[in-house]
């Protein structure tokens, strides 16, 4: 079952959701596989400092983050990749690397790359190492209200 904070957010806001239950797995690669979706639609979340202060990022899979574009992008003198001690319990009930991306759930700005606007729908990890959740983008931006930014390369 997808983590209970964000399955009762989703259902309070009446938003239109699909659980999307897949083997286990831990890779952007692996999970888009497991789970039969185009992993230009699988979003994944990065955790990042921005000037110290953790915040979450959030890009197509097949994309990675571009840190000198973050920090460009962002307005900050330092952007780094964070630690998962620093978050590890930030996200009661969500495995490590399975938080979704609702940082605003958890007090966390989100960071959008602008890549990933150009999706009709987004999956993404629901908590767990087993179950996706697939949203409109429209419905995600709308609950979510990230910034919106140019910080994602192709990864090679």
């Amino acid at each position: 079952m997808p983590a209970k904070k964000l399955k009762d957010y989703l259902d309070r806001e009446r938003v239109s959701y699909e659980v999307i239950h897949h083997s286990e797995a831990f890779t952007t690669q692996e999970i888009a596989a497991a789970a039969h979706i185009p992993g230009r639609e699988l979003a994944k979340t990065v955790m990042v400092k921005l000037d110290g202060k953790l915040a979450m990022t959030v890009l197509p899979a097949s994309y990675k983050v571009d840190f000198r574009l973050l920090k460009e992008a962002a307005g900050v003198a330092e952007a780094k990749l964070a630690g998962e001690q620093e978050f590890q319990d930030l996200f009661p009930g969500c495995d490590i690397g399975a938080m979704p991306p609702f940082g605003n759930l958890y007090g966390l700005g989100v960071y959008v790359a602008e890549s990933l606007t150009q999706d009709e729908k987004i999956a993404f990890n629901a908590g767990s190492h087993i179950e996706l959740i697939r949203v409109s983008y429209r419905d995600f931006e709308r609950l979510v209200q990230p910034k919106i930014l140019k910080f994602s390369v192709q990864a090679a």
